[in-house]
């Protein structure tokens, strides 16, 4: 069974099919979608140009353009879907959805954010802004100039951004992954197990900030940047003007492995009046309350 709606006014559609999985694929204005224990609503606040095309097709909702397509909002292929559609075209969508539907989400420049959500979700723009917040399943966010901002996300997250910059807070994911060509990259994670953190950029700064005592390997190197380091028991080192920050803190079960080429790279140790934990209660990489204070590279002891 299928439905379709054409909406070319503010308007609110409220679906009594079950909905686990979601599509939406916008140009500019805003995409709000959050977890609800009731049945999937859409409401459209603000439209500008054509008509947006909502189809309910068994238990999958996308909301779209007639002429968008998924595979136009691939990060790589971004700029020629600006190309395409440079006539005006503006919406602002807000979809309340089960937790557990799988989300894809396509934009050019519509800024996006994600709440509480256990299913994997797929978001891919151009210059939007994206956040997420209480996700649960596995997460990859794409952007070229946009920002990426996760807060309390659990789930596998892997992000990838241009000249975007890329914030974690209180980040729960047991493997982290990111990358970034200029974007600067800041985490601060708040985890009790062992976690995988890569981080990959090339001019951008790179800040991580772990409470201590922490278990985790960790491999940190630049060629050109500046390095700051506030655990004593790891070692700066590096020759022809690069520098490296190696070595193992507590039992070393998790990893944190940063890579820049020209970006600075500052390891950050959280103050110990904001760890709830006992002085000798090791916390595995990135353990931390949530009321984490902001990062600033100021007061680390710099290489």
């Amino acid at each position: 069974m299928s439905e379709t709606w054409t909406i070319d006014v503010p308007q609110t559609v409220s679906f009594e099919q079950p909905v686990t999985r979601l599509r939406v694929r916008t140009i500019a204005g805003a995409v709000n979608v959050v977890a609800t224990e009731g049945p999937a609503r859409l409401e459209v606040t603000e439209i500008d140009g054509p008509p947006l095309l909502v189809t309910l097709a068994g238990d999958e909702l996308t909301v779209t353009y007639e002429d968008l397509t998924w595979k136009d909002f691939h990060w790589q292929s971004l700029s020629k879907a600006i190309d395409k559609w440079r006539t005006k075209r503006r919406a602002v969508v807000s979809l309340a959805v089960p937790a557990g539907t799988r989300i894809e989400l396509g934009s050019v420049s519509s800024d996006a954010v994600i709440s509480g959500v256990t299913a994997p979700v797929t978001v891919h723009s151009a210059s939007g802004g994206i956040t997420l917040v209480r996700l649960a399943g596995t997460v990859e966010a794409n952007t070229v100039t946009g920002s990426i901002q996760a807060q309390s996300v659990s789930g596998d997250l892997r992000a990838t951004t241009v000249s975007g910059e890329f914030t974690v807070f209180e980040g729960t994911s047991r493997k982290l992954k990111a990358n970034s060509v200029s974007g600067a990259m800041t985490v601060d994670l708040a985890h009790d197990n062992a976690t995988d953190v890569n981080l990959t950029n090339v001019s951008g700064e790179v800040a991580v900030r772990i409470p201590a005592p922490t278990d985790a390997q960790v491999q940190a190197n630049t060629t050109s940047g500046h390095v700051s380091n506030a655990f004593d028991q790891l070692r700066v080192g590096g020759s022809w003007g690069s520098k490296q920050i190696t070595g193992t803190l507590g039992k070393g079960t998790g990893r944190l492995k940063i890579t820049t080429i020209s970006g600075a790279v500052a390891l950050l140790r959280r103050p110990s009046a904001e760890d709830d934990a006992p002085a000798d209660a090791p916390r595995a990489l990135g353990s931390a309350p949530s009321d984490a204070a902001p990062l600033d590279f100021s007061k680390e002891d710099q290489a």
